[in-house]
């Protein structure tokens, strides 16, 4: 489960566009961060995607991927010419192929790697799902097939593209637009596949004038009741309303730590109590085995667009860090995989949030205010070196921020770890919570605090 936004320059502070995402996956799919070089190929060049070889093309975009460790394709990322994409999980009435195919993240690194504008990476995608099509397992221990949706944007443009088999469908983003696990494409779509509107004029879907719902059409209301993607749509469309005349990196940081209006003002809310699923998402027993593994906020300015990303699970217990194509990705130890390693960056940091799970409320009020001044000192020193035009200062504020970001985080898991010694105010969560934590905890090698 995911969740996406855009918003385009006209819309935001500073009239820079900006992007963000939550990748939501299971406990234990550590998600890494990659840059990956531009690069010429042969003629006759293979790539082999997560499941499927295909073609290559002649050259291929520098990019910044997030993504999870076990396949080739990301959940979300950048390439250097400031385009970004993010896939979102979609059920449809039509039931997701589990042949072997391209997956919606092989789609996200593809359109990444092959276009240079928000409308070539459109192209891109639905030729692409058109020539090879979509299916396979996206799921880490459990089975997950699934439809893909995409927001796709850069400085000038954004759009949301939605996928059902090879058939596609088109909205161009106007001002703000959020995306989750839900369709979510009305009867004012922009562009659609040749295949999908040959349907539903043959189903008698179209009204007059040849439109029709494609949402309405196609979702599946049993996923949608389970995974809450049309909710989390609208508390995103939402958000990003309640913040339209202040829309900055900060603000985006915000909404991708929602906790939903049970969350919102409860100074004692914790993930135990969690009804469903929220923007920022916590694991818990039953159904609800996802959880955010990694976050990404983009300033979009072409070739000097500046990313924000964590590299770890949690927003509410992270802190975003900037990362320039042009400077480069800064060290983040040890790939990781699904076991616990101390030299892992999304490890480490997993040892943090789980610790904090025993006392959320009590951490993250204490986290939360030096997270927020932190990330606001970095956002002014991105500015401050953006002024400078040096890329040689660029890429020293850049490594400070992370290393200052590493220092903060290290010290939070030592409060945490003295603080679970003493505390006399956390309440055992319900056993079934635990239980679960236990097992996945277990399965990693993870130690206690």
């Amino acid at each position: 489960m995911c969740d996406t936004l855009a918003v385009l320059a006209d819309a935001a502070v500073g009239r820079r566009a900006l992007f963000a995402k939550n990748s939501d996956r299971e406990r234990n799919e550590a998600q890494f961060l990659e840059m990956v070089p531009a690069a010429d190929h042969a003629r006759d060049d293979t790539l082999k995607a997560s499941y499927i070889s295909i073609p290559q093309v002649a050259h291929t975009h520098g990019c910044l991927l997030s993504r999870p460790f076990w396949m080739w394709g990301a959940e979300m990322g950048a390439n250097e010419h400031g385009v970004v994409i993010g896939n979102e999980a979609m059920h449809a009435r039509i039931p997701a192929q589990r042949r072997r195919a391209l997956i919606g993240m092989d789609m996200v690194r593809l359109g990444l790697e092959r276009a240079a504008s928000a409308a070539e990476a459109v192209r891109v995608i639905t030729g692409l799902l058109e020539r090879h099509g979509q299916g396979g397992d996206c799921g880490h221990l459990g089975r997950h097939y699934y439809q893909n949706g995409f927001i796709i944007a850069d400085a000038d443009e954004a759009y949301v593209l939605e996928t059902v088999g090879r058939w596609w469908i088109v909205e161009q983003v106007d001002q703000t637009r959020a995306l989750s696990n839900a369709l979510s494409i009305g009867a004012g779509h922009d562009q659609i596949s040749p295949a999908l509107a040959d349907h539903a004029r043959a189903e008698g879907w179209c009204e007059p004038g040849g439109r029709f719902d494609f949402a309405e059409r196609l979702i599946d209301p049993e996923r949608d009741a389970i995974s809450f993607g049309s909710g989390r749509c609208a508390r995103g469309t939402e958000r990003l309303a309640r913040a339209s005349r202040a829309l900055t990196p900060a603000a985006m940081m915000s909404i991708l730590r929602d906790h939903g209006e049970a969350g919102e003002g409860d100074t004692a809310w914790k993930p135990a109590d969690a009804v469903g699923r929220t923007i920022c998402m916590h694991a818990a027993e039953g159904a609800r085995r996802s959880q955010t593994v990694g976050s990404m906020v983009s300033e979009l300015d072409g070739a000097n667009s500046i990313h924000w990303v964590t590299g770890t699970s949690a927003p509410c217990l992270s802190l975003f860090k900037p990362v320039s194509l042009q400077a480069g990705l800064p060290a983040q130890g040890v790939t990781p995989s699904d076991q616990y390693d101390t030299e892992s960056l999304w490890w480490t940091h997993e040892r943090l949030h789980r610790a904090a799970l025993d006392d959320f409320a009590a951490v993250l009020a204490v986290i939360a205010p030096e997270r927020d001044r932190l990330e606001q000192a970095f956002i002014e020193l991105i500015d401050a070196a953006r002024r400078m035009d040096d890329p040689v200062a660029m890429r020293s504020v850049i490594a400070d921020c992370w290393r200052q970001a590493a220092q903060t985080e290290a010290r939070w898991l030592g409060q945490i770890a003295t603080s679970a010694k003493t505390s006399k105010t956390a309440q055992p969560a319900p056993a079934g919570f635990r239980k679960s934590w236990a097992r996945l905890n277990h399965v990693a090698g993870l130690p206690r605090v």
